[in-house]
């Protein structure tokens, strides 16, 4: 059996089950170097846990946040949340507009891949200001609107998300896509949302490895070569760091 289609567009993936273009790596890698001891995290749009099948343990171990001396509180709209693994605490949203955390409670809320379902951002940034202590850091991860994967995301109908992505993405389950609105999906956009609810954003764009075309060899390939070629603005992620005063 011949290797498998990433190890041979990006060879290194052999060495740890990751490319050197892994968005999760990257991202939890930096989340993982901000806590501490003592801290209470918020996984905003915990999900149900399903990285607990990646096939690459460094890559698993990175996005479990939580830990001895940790507490991690999961919150999600969908209640199949609460079957996460990795949190010590699960609450229900039941109000979009209202999170259900005490406030200045959180040292570090994380929300990955969630800014794109947000319908209400003013109301996101209120609730993330009300829920993080002096000092708390914001981390996440999002598509950039301006990236081909974003605009096909915007032109392609939401009831039809779940059928492409399961096709696009190989392993990609059903009951984890969600229905997207990009209203803050923009370099720009979130630093100004982040700063007009009194956090200092740091927003960089990220290149990953195009997962989504995984469907075919050919255009695998194709789209991996024409990654190396994009300019930072149509680059497909959104890394996304601030801290409140």
């Amino acid at each position: 059996m011949g290797r498998p289609l990433v190890q041979r567009v990006y060879p290194e993936h052999r060495f740890g089950g990751f490319t050197r273009h892994d968005g999760t790596v990257q991202f939890y890698t930096r989340v993982q170097s901000l806590l501490a001891v003592g801290q209470t995290v918020l996984d905003v749009g915990c999900g149900r846990g399903e990285y607990q099948d990646d096939t690459s343990a460094y890559r698993r171990g990175l996005r479990i946040l939580k830990r001895d001396g940790l507490k991690v509180i999961g919150i999600d709209v969908d209640d199949a949340a609460s079957a996460n693994p990795y949190l010590d605490e699960f609450r229900l949203i039941e109000d979009l507009d209202t999170w259900p955390v005490e406030d200045e409670s959180v040292d570090v809320v994380v929300s990955d891949y969630v800014l794109e379902h947000v319908a209400n951002p003013d109301r996101f940034f209120s609730e993330l200001t009300r829920v993080l202590k002096p000092g708390g850091i914001f981390c996440a991860r999002t598509p950039n609107a301006w990236s081909y994967v974003g605009i096909l995301a915007r032109l392609i109908p939401n009831r039809l998300h779940a059928k492409v992505t399961g096709f696009a993405q190989e392993g990609r389950k059903s009951i984890d896509v969600f229905p997207t609105v990009y209203a803050c999906n923009t370099r720009r956009s979130v630093s100004r949302y982040l700063r007009a609810s009194g956090l200092e954003p740091v927003v960089y764009r990220f290149e990953p490895e195009p997962t989504y075309a995984s469907f075919s060899p050919v255009v695998y390939r194709l789209t991996a070569w024409l990654h190396r070629l994009l300019p930072p603005p149509l680059q497909s992620q959104l890394m996304i760091f601030a801290s409140r005063a």
